[in-house]
C-alpha cells in the first residue's frame, strides 16, 4: 500500500522539520501544506534533507481544514492509496502511524482516526479545559455525524483510503477549525467504514493552543448544524431537511465571505520540490 502523508502548517518554524524527520521511512511522500504562514515555515521545509518531500504554499490563509484538503489533492493526483494527517507541530507520535493505516490495509475500515481518550496517559498529559472540550464537541459530533460509537472528534492524527477520498466533495468541507467534524459526517453520508485507533496523546512543554473560545464557539456550532443537515439530506432526509440545509448553506456564505475571498486569493497554490 502505497502511503503519503500530509502535514498541514501555519507559523510553525521552529518545529516543521522535526515534524518532517519524524515521519517513518516507509512512506513514500510527505506533503508539507504551507498555509500562508508570516514565518520562515516553508524555508525551513524546504531546507529538510528529504527526498521524498514535497512542499505546497496557500497565497493567502485559508485555514487547517482547507490546507489538509489541499494536501489531500496532491496525494490523489499522486495516486497513492491512502494519506496520513499529521500535525506540523510534532503533536502527533510517529509510533502511532502503523496503527492507523492497518485497518485501510487489511481492508476493514475507509478511515481511521486517532482516539487519545483510548489512551492511558490522556489524563496526564492532555490540559484539564481540552479534556473537557473535547468530550463536549465527541458528544456532539456522534450525534451530528452519524458515527455514534466514534470518540475524541477533534483528533487530527487520521488515515484515509484514496477510494474514500475520491467520493468526499473536498470543495465543500469546512476550511477550518471545526473541519474534523464535518468530514465525519460527509464520510458517513457516503457510506466509509470508519474507525477509531487509539492514539498518544503529545503535548509538548513548548505547547500553547491557538484557539480561543469567542473565534470557535460560532463555527462550530454552525458546522455541527450544517454537518448534520446535510448528511441527512445526502441519506434522504425529505424536502424539510433540503429547505434548512439550504438555509443553512446561505447563512454559511455569509459567514464565510472572509474565508471565500481568501480562498481565491490563495488559489495560486506552489508546489517546490525537496530534494
Amino acid at each position: 500500500m502505497t502511503t503519503a502523508v500530509v502535514i498541514p502548517a501555519f507559523n510553525e518554524e521552529l518545529a516543521i522539520a522535526a515534524a518532517i524527520h519524524s515521519v517513518p521511512s516507509f512512506v513514500d511522500h510527505i506533503i508539507v501544506v504551507d498555509d500562508a504562514s508570516r514565518d520562515a515555515t516553508a524555508q525551513r521545509a524546504a531546507a529538510a534533507p528529504v527526498g521524498r518531500l514535497e512542499i505546497l504554499r496557500h497565497g493567502a490563509n485559508r485555514g487547517v481544514g482547507a490546507a489538509i484538503v489541499s494536501g489531500y489533492r496532491r496525494a490523489l493526483a499522486l495516486g497513492v492509496d491512502a494519506t496520513a494527517v499529521m500535525a506540523g507541530d510534532g503533536q502527533m507520535d510517529p509510533r502511532d502511524l502503523p496503527g492507523l493505516l492497518d485497518p485501510l490495509a487489511d481492508g476493514c475500515a475507509d478511515y481511521a482516526k486517532g482516539n487519545r481518550f483510548a489512551h492511558p496517559d490522556l489524563w496526564q498529559t492532555m490540559p484539564p479545559a481540552r479534556i473537557a472540550g473535547n468530550l463536549a464537541l465527541s458528544l456532539a459530533t456522534r450525534w451530528t455525524s452519524g458515527y455514534r460509537r466514534l470518540f475524541d472528534s477533534q483528533c487530527g492524527y487520521t488515515a484515509v483510503t484514496r477510494a474514500a477520498l475520491e467520493q468526499v466533495e473536498l470543495d465543500r468541507v469546512f476550511p477550518r477549525y471545526g473541519y474534523p467534524n464535518d468530514l465525519l459526517a460527509r464520510l458517513h453520508a457516503v457510506g466509509a467504514r470508519v474507525v477509531d485507533v487509539p492514539v498518544r496523546p503529545v503535548y509538548g512543554p513548548r505547547w500553547k493552543s491557538g484557539i480561543r473560545l469567542h473565534t470557535v464557539v460560532y463555527p462550530i456550532a454552525f458546522v455541527l448544524v450544517r454537518s448534520w443537515l446535510e448528511r441527512v439530506r445526502a441519506e434522504g432526509g425529505g424536502s424539510g431537511a433540503e429547505e434548512r440545509a439550504a438555509w443553512t448553506d446561505r447563512a454559511g456564505r455569509a459567514a464565510q465571505g472572509r474565508d471565500d475571498r481568501a480562498h481565491r486569493a490563495g488559489d495560486d497554490v506552489v508546489s517546490a520540490v525537496s530534494g
